[in-house]
């Protein structure tokens, strides 16, 4: 395992304040690790396949890192060599799948979770097959394992389509469950990766530092970061081809407004 990223070719940042705008970070957007026997939706990785693709970051001089690692280090022009890792909606198999890929790798990841579904299920994705959610002592134990924890909401709606009142108990009364289990959370990451300009905002002003999409277009920023969808098919020539291809991709990220 390598111990250097200084090889690796991300480009230096600057405060957001004084640089100007750089390439939207790498951030890479898993779900669940585990059993593939079922997965229409194409949401889980293997343990073995999580293994191989850590591996190709590492022998690239890369590594994985929590979001807020990730903006923490840019800002300082630290960045250079780090990738952003996500797991959505926070599955009880994160904690026997991922964390000990991760430690393996020397790597960490921010792990997006619902408070108001903590040790229940994916009941949205039916008729899909049925996926137990991480309890509370679960998200604690992968905290102190030294993953970020961040909200996803409070059940997993789509947020842009919810009404004002709605919308706010899924982004504040999540941010204040959170902060009693395991301190106020950094980040967002919209369900089903949706956001505009109204949801957007609402994240923001509830205090939160930054926000995770999937491909917000014009929207592209702090609170509307860019992933990329990591799957069990991505071998190391796609994962070539997806980090490389992103900056082509993704609109420039300036600091917050």
């Amino acid at each position: 395992m390598p111990s250097s990223v200084e090889s690796a070719s991300l480009p230096r940042h600057r405060s957001p304040g004084r640089a100007r705008p750089g390439p939207a970070p790498w951030i890479a957007m898993y779900h669940s690790v585990g059993d593939r026997s079922d997965d229409p939706y194409r949401v889980t990785v293997t343990p073995a396949r999580l293994e191989r693709q850590l591996r190709w970051l590492r022998r690239r001089g890369l590594r994985g890192v929590s979001v807020a690692e990730l903006l923490a280090a840019r800002a300082r022009g630290a960045g250079r060599g780090l990738v952003g890792l996500t797991f959505d909606d926070g599955y009880a198999d994160f904690l026997t799948g991922a964390l000990p890929v991760l430690a393996r790798w020397e790597c960490t990841a921010t792990l997006f979770v619902l408070p108001g579904r903590l040790g229940g299920d994916n009941s949205w994705d039916r008729p899909g097959p049925c996926k137990p959610l991480l309890t509370a002592d679960a998200v604690r134990e992968a905290q102190r394992a030294g993953m970020e924890i961040g909200s996803h909401g409070l059940t997993h709606l789509d947020l842009t389509r919810a009404d004002d009142r709605t919308l706010a108990a899924e982004i504040t009364q999540s941010r204040a469950l959170l902060a009693e289990l395991t301190g106020s959370p950094a980040g967002f990451c919209y369900p089903y990766g949706t956001v505009d300009r109204r949801v957007r905002d609402a994240v923001r002003a509830a205090g939160y530092a930054y926000a995770c999409a999937i491909d917000p277009g014009p929207l592209t920023g702090p609170y509307a970061l860019p992933r990329v969808h990591i799957g069990e098919r991505d071998s190391a020539a796609r994962l070539f081809l997806k980090y490389r291809l992103h900056r082509l991709r993704r609109r420039p990220v300036p600091g917050p407004r």
